[in-house]
């Protein structure tokens, strides 16, 4: 089976490539190997590769940058999905594609689901959306799992900088008001690795949108206490921070967070599917690696 993987070198692209199966043929493209942005490029590789499955981990992720860019974020978030759905349904094959939490506006109480109603607050969520809106139209063939508050040994996430800043700073202040579900880039990446193998057997048949995170809540301050109790845990001469509890409005950003981003989809497991990162595990995971 062929398999054509975009955004090769981000967290999840990386974890990916981690997980395949050595049975697997994949081509995995960076972005200097395939600018998804451009439609004769797209069709070119695909031609090229011709694969059983397109998997798309690339994405404009960098969510304030993105007020001041809104060109280029629509450009990756949007005209790229749009020219692999286009790609994907040429050849008549299926897209699986990684959408985002930010499609929703954070005033919910209770863990948004598939259905419910979208509302971007910023131009990451809205062309994170466009994308999803994109594929949809053009392609029955397609996966899409939204996902938030990815972490891994890989580039750059909220673990990284945590203990990056906590190996200079003796206190910090930590947003305590938005709560999310982090979630290991690794098992999002299994669970992808699962549908592909899925499909290579002729067993799956469940195109549509899901959902895929961590399996509990926090805040970014809990998160934040829950990295470092696990640093300490593994190295005895780690000094943990002081930690403040901030509110939104005291950490100020270009683009507005939403408040509340839990999301859940047990229609997963009745596919007998991972449905959700049991991120505490893997936190440790993450860490350990880090430690190496």
């Amino acid at each position: 089976m062929k398999v054509l993987l975009t955004g090769a070198n981000g967290q999840l692209g990386l974890c990916f490539q981690d997980c395949i199966s050595d049975s697997i043929k994949l081509t995995a493209s960076s972005s200097k190997e395939l600018d998804i942005t451009c439609k004769a490029s797209v069709q070119k590789i695909v031609n090229l590769v011709k694969p059983d499955v397109i998997v798309n981990c690339a994405a404009y992720t960098a969510v304030d940058k993105a007020e001041s860019e809104p060109e280029l974020a629509h450009a990756v978030n949007c005209q790229g999905p749009e020219n692999l759905a286009y790609a994907a349904a040429m050849l008549d094959v299926p897209l699986i594609h990684v959408s985002t939490d930010y499609v929703f506006d954070g005033n919910a109480t209770e863990p948004y689901v598939p259905t419910d109603a979208t509302s971007p607050q910023g131009v990451y969520g809205q062309t994170k959306l466009a994308g999803e809106q994109a594929i949809k139209a053009i392609t029955s063939k397609h996966i899409v799992i939204r996902t938030a508050w990815v972490f891994s040994e890989y580039g750059n996430n909220f673990v990284k900088t945590m203990l990056r800043l906590a190996s200079d700073r003796d206190e910090l202040g930590i947003v305590a008001d938005q709560h999310g579900s982090p979630t290991y880039a690794g098992d999002l990446a299994a669970l992808i690795v699962v549908i592909v193998t899925r499909i290579e057997s002729g067993d799956f048949s469940d195109y549509g949108l899901y959902h895929f995170c961590g399996d509990k809540a926090v805040s970014w301050y809990e998160f934040a206490e829950s990295i470092f109790a696990v640093k300490a845990k593994l190295n005895a001469d780690f000094s943990i921070p002081k930690l403040n509890k901030l509110t939104t409005e005291q950490f100020p950003t270009p683009a507005k967070r939403p408040k509340y981003s839990v999301m859940q989809d047990n229609r997963l497991s009745l596919l007998n599917l991972p449905n959700a990162s049991h991120w505490q595990d893997s936190l440790k995971t993450v860490i350990k690696k880090l430690n190496k």
